[in-house]
């Protein structure tokens, strides 16, 4: 009887979570057979309702008990107590957006239409070290909410990337968990912060940030996509600088900039920026030409403690303790020394 009552159910679960149908009618025959159970085991012999002698022996309790836990580990609700149970089908239709397991997890937010966004709260152009500085601050915000799973963050413009570690379990590694959390924090952090960086200018309307999550299986495939952002930084710092001081300098339309820069390379940008405005490109601030770079490192605190005891006088011992703080740097990440003086970053050990 326990052999067939729990292989029908197995059954109906099976055809019921296939067909998407409500469990309700599974708890029905639960309860049936729970009760059916329980029912027989107050006899020590006596006929079945299947019309055969039974002698019911005292696990015949724990095999109901197995029962009913089989039924909850298959995330059914068999106890009529619980009033929201029947609608707790809906839960199926939720997609399973787990990201891929031993993949590196990047998560990007982008500001939404912050041309405009910049236009209205005259930023200085090209580059607003304000803007950059409050980007940075809503970074560090999200590295220090995530302590020891964002292993990297890079950001340029009005764009920061989030790295996790290789085997992070933050969220179940669920993108829209991850994403969304993100992105609101760092929109939060980026209002939150703003008098700090603006002062009086007031913000004429809340920014939005997008976001999205991109997994990459391997080492190289990471290092190519910051590669990537870094050189997108390059490649608009280059050309906004030009666009700019020929409006700013040369009093040019935003039409004319733009056509006078039409299919120029980077070496006639840099030839541009060095005949008519005597700027050498690579003097310029790297925080401009290489955007930022956040990673976490152990810093070694030293803490005073007295020791004291009978017959001796206190004494100041040291004792090291450690502490993570979020590191910030303007540097090249496309090239290997970043990766060779940084190793901690790719061992995927949470610190």
């Amino acid at each position: 009887m326990w052999k067939l009552g729990r292989a029908y159910l197995t059954d109906v679960l099976r055809g019921q979570l296939l067909c998407g149908l409500t469990p309700v009618p599974l708890q029905f025959c639960t309860r049936h057979i729970t009760c059916t159970l329980r029912h027989l085991s107050t006899y020590k012999h006596g006929a079945s309702p299947w019309g055969k002698a039974v002698y019911l022996k005292n696990d015949y309790l724990r095999k109901v008990s197995s029962l009913i836990n089989f039924l909850r580990c298959a995330h059914l609700h068999i106890t009529p107590t619980m009033a929201k149970s029947k609608f707790e089908y809906v839960k199926s239709f939720e997609a399973d957006d787990s990201c891929l397991p031993n993949t590196w997890i990047v998560v990007r937010v982008d500001g939404k239409n912050f041309h405009r966004f910049s236009d209205s709260h005259n930023f200085i152009k090209p580059n607003d070290d304000r803007s950059l500085g409050l980007m940075t601050k809503a970074a560090q915000s999200v590295m220090e909410e995530f302590k020891g799973d964002i292993t990297l963050a890079y950001g340029q413009s009005d764009e920061y990337s989030f790295v996790f570690r290789k085997h992070t379990t933050t969220y179940s590694r669920r993108s829209s968990k991850l994403m969304t959390n993100i992105a609101s924090l760092f929109a939060s952090s980026f209002v939150f912060y703003w008098p700090r960086y603006f002062h009086s200018l007031q913000l004429q309307y809340p920014p939005s940030f997008d976001g999205r999550v991109i997994v990459y299986p391997s080492e190289q495939n990471l290092r190519d996509y910051l590669s990537w952002r870094q050189a997108d930084c390059h490649i608009n710092n280059l050309y906004n600088t030009c666009f700019w001081k020929l409006i700013q300098e040369h009093d040019l339309t935003p039409a004319q900039s733009q056509e006078k820069l039409k299919g120029t390379l980077s070496s006639d940008k840099n030839e541009l920026l060095f005949r008519e405005f005597n700027i050498n490109y690579n003097n310029l601030p790297e925080i401009h030409r290489k955007g930022t770079v956040l990673i976490m490192k152990k810093e070694d605190v030293a803490s005073e403690r007295h020791r004291s005891g009978p017959g001796s006088s206190p004494k100041d011992r040291r004792k090291q303790s450690s502490r993570l703080h979020i590191l910030q740097l303007h540097c090249d990440i496309i090239g290997s020394q970043f990766w060779q003086e940084h190793p901690e970053i790719l061992s995927d050990t949470k610190r």
